[in-house]
């Protein structure tokens, strides 16, 4: 036992001095892999790169009775379902009438629309043109065309789905929409721009406003025309204008009706009609146009239409020319313009616009858009205005001589030059008769034509409709290291770390074990 004895000190030294030397060696691989771990983990987070997201895009064409439209719209592609960010990128006008024009000759539509669809291939990425859906809505002109000619409207559509089927875009088909669609499109499209659905939060996200009121429609076409706006809650529901929307998970009660040939051109047509009632003239004077304006139509510029078939006289020839003489008369032009409208068939009623049509009392704000805004743009008036403002540049503008017109107008074309004094005395009456609009409600109309650099049309609705997606927001984060890679290293020096405290708890315990026995070993020899 005494050599033994004699020999434990050189043996512990050993042992201590290589202990020391592992700790020192494991102490500074947990220092370095507790600094690796900390290195990357702030890296990872501060050194982030928040990329702006992908694009998605959609095409819809707003085939008009007067012409056809082509928007291009665009928004992030990382999220769906969820919120208002899309955008208008491109807006191109196509040459020419629009489709119902081309019913004998259907072949020659797609000639038409050659030069913007160019023109649309160059907004719209190459990689992206095959995942791009086109949509093609046609309106009133193309619903009065498929009344008259049913087999002439499907030919149309026809030749266009053959044209846009060999096009690198997702051609998701051409399809007449109806007035109530086209209403409610409308109505999506102007609160949807206006941020009437969705709001951002404190928190950067997309909530529903609170309190706040939705906007109504008004929209002008060449064919028909359309109100909507969002109803009491009390109104009944026995009839097909009154409709219920869902949208972003809210329910809406919405009032939406289109009036058929109450467009401005078709109701332009009916007017010409009447001032020939009862005649076999061949010269009529025309009270809405401009003093010392002449113009001459054929009868089927008037008559071949099916908004005034009615209206035909008996000794119709389709070739014969008609000689309108303008005489500048305001009073006159808003008498005769009553005329299209039956005031009547209300009896007074309250909830009644014309014609018999159900209407519940307007309320709350209104933008009126399309024939609205452009003819209110010519007499310089644009946002909100009085009723009286509206009235005394009318009188003005329709009471001056044609040969004044080039310098009142900002742009001057004879077509629609000729025929503002008329527009204005039309919307008059359909929205003061008609819709019962007073001059304290009148100032709630906004006449509008865009919404920042979007246009206020129902062709953003009809694709929000159609695709069931309100694309979100979603910023790309590009990291510094890839995740899994991240993961690796992350995994490895914590593992590194674990183990070196491991060995640190492993070296404490032999330690204390190596103290207590020498503690016993000194107290024997102390015995001996």
């Amino acid at each position: 036992m005494f050599t033994v004895l004699t020999r434990q000190p050189c043996e512990q030294a050993g042992f201590k001095a290589l202990s020391r030397t592992s700790a020192i060696i494991a102490l500074v691989v947990l220092l370095l892999s507790i600094a690796v771990l900390v290195a990357i983990t702030l890296i990872q987070i501060h050194q982030r790169e928040v990329l702006l997201p992908g694009m998605k895009y959609g095409i819809v064409l707003d085939a008009g009775s007067s012409r056809t439209t082509v928007y291009v719209y665009q928004w992030p592609a990382e999220k769906e379902n969820n919120t208002g960010v899309v955008s208008q990128t491109f807006k191109c006008s196509v040459k020419g009438s629009g489709i119902s024009s081309y019913a004998e000759n259907p072949q020659d539509v797609p000639k038409a629309f050659e030069d913007c669809m160019q023109k649309v291939k160059g907004q719209i990425p190459a990689h992206l043109h095959g995942s791009t859906c086109i949509y093609l809505g046609a309106t009133a002109g193309m619903r009065l065309l498929r009344l008259q000619n049913e087999t002439a409207a499907n030919e149309v559509l026809a030749s266009i789905q053959n044209y846009f089927e060999s096009q690198p875009f997702d051609f998701r088909g051409a399809q007449i929409i109806s007035g109530q669609e086209e209403g409610i499109y409308g109505w999506i499209t102007a609160n949807y721009l206006m941020g009437n659905f969705l709001e951002k939060s404190l928190w950067h996200m997309w909530v529903h406003p609170n309190g706040v009121e939705t906007t109504g429609a008004l929209d002008l076409g060449g064919a028909s025309t359309q109100i909507s706006f969002a109803a009491e809650e009390k109104v009944g529901l026995n009839t097909s204008d009154i409709m219920k929307v869902s949208l972003y998970g809210y329910e809406y009660t919405l009032y939406t009706h289109s009036f058929q040939c109450y467009g401005r051109n078709e109701a332009e047509k009916r007017f010409l009609a009447l001032l020939q009632e009862s005649s076999t003239e061949t010269t009529f004077t025309n009270p809405c146009y401009p003093r010392n304006y002449n113009t001459t139509f054929t009868s089927a510029h008037v008559f071949g239409s099916l908004c005034t078939v009615d209206l035909r006289p008996e000794t119709y020839d389709p070739d014969n020319i008609i000689t309108f003489e303008g005489t500048g008369d305001p009073s006159l032009c808003r008498e005769k313009v009553a005329s299209l409208f039956n005031f009547k068939a209300c009896h007074d009623q309250e909830a009644c616009s014309f014609n018999g049509v159900y209407q519940p009392k307007v309320k709350g704000s209104f933008v009126a858009f399309a024939g609205f805004y452009y003819t209110a743009s010519a007499f310089n008036l644009s946002g909100s205005f009085s009723l009286h403002t509206f009235n005394s540049s009318m009188w003005n503008f329709c009471s001056q001589n044609w040969s004044q017109l080039p310098l009142l107008l900002p742009r001057f074309d004879e077509e629609y030059a000729r025929s503002y004094c008329f527009s204005a005395h039309y919307i008059y009456h359909l929205l003061v008769n008609g819709y019962k609009f007073t001059e304290d409600t009148w100032p709630q109309i906004h006449f509008k034509k865009e919404v920042g650099n979007s246009s206020i049309a129902w062709s953003l609705g009809y694709m929000l409709s159609l695709t069931n997606q309100i694309p979100a927001e979603s910023p790309l984060i590009r990291l510094p290291i890839k995740p899994s890679a991240f993961m690796g290293v992350l995994s490895f020096f914590a593992a590194v770390a674990l183990l070196c405290l491991t060995y640190f708890v492993y070296l404490c315990v032999l330690s204390r074990n190596q103290r207590h026995l020498q503690h016993t070993l000194d107290h024997a020899v102390d015995s001996e």
